[in-house]
């Protein structure tokens, strides 16, 4: 039904993020909200999924971002949580390399995907993204308990974000003293890195 909503951030969170459409407010799951800031005029391509008991809106930073998402959710085992957090490591590139050369121990490193995912999104992928323009940059997010920033907000939305991923608490505990050394400006850097940990 709706193919992108141009407007306002309102509002971000660990998870979603309200784009302000003529004074109407749109609740827009995306896979990094911290990429965006309160009061930034954008644009965002939506996909709209209906089902018994909601309407729910995913966004993504651009056409291609969508197009790999819509990929994505067509393979048995990936819904569209597991799909956003897929694009939530900006690796676009090498999630595609990872999918052309049956690379499953990189597949398996985000949340929700085992063996049996991984070699399902190869089975039905495989040789069906050369069509796509990787998007350039994406990131995203029912949280846990996870170690804390230590008084440091950008890195505690951090945290925030890659628990409402779907990462491990004791695999964002691993990493949380080296974010705490990372020389991060803003919460998106510190996300950013913490997904490059985590997939590495």
């Amino acid at each position: 039904m709706y193919e992108y909503l141009r407007g306002t951030v309102a509002a971000v969170t660990p998870d979603h993020i309200v784009v302000d459409v003529n004074g109407v407010g749109y609740l827009v799951n995306t896979a990094n909200p911290y990429r965006y800031t309160e009061d930034q005029t954008v644009t965002i391509y939506v996909y709209q999924a209906v089902s018994d008991t909601a309407q729910t809106l995913y966004g993504f930073a651009d056409f291609a971002e969508k197009q790999l998402f819509l990929k994505l959710i067509n393979v048995s085992g990936i819904g569209p949580k597991s799909a956003l957090a897929i694009l939530a490591n900006p690796d676009h590139d090498g999630l595609m390399m990872a999918i052309k050369t049956n690379d499953v121990s990189f597949l398996t490193k985000f949340p929700g995907v085992g063996k049996k995912t991984a070699g399902q999104l190869v089975l039905d992928l495989q040789g069906k993204l050369d069509d796509l323009t990787p998007a350039a940059s994406s990131q995203l997010f029912e949280p846990e308990a996870v170690a804390t920033g230590e008084g440091n907000p950008q890195l505690d939305d951090c945290l925030a974000a890659l628990a409402a991923l779907g990462y491990r608490e004791a695999a964002i505990k691993k990493i949380t003293p080296q974010l705490r050394q990372f020389a991060g400006q803003s919460t998106n850097d510190y996300l950013s890195e913490g997904l490059r940990l985590l997939t590495k």
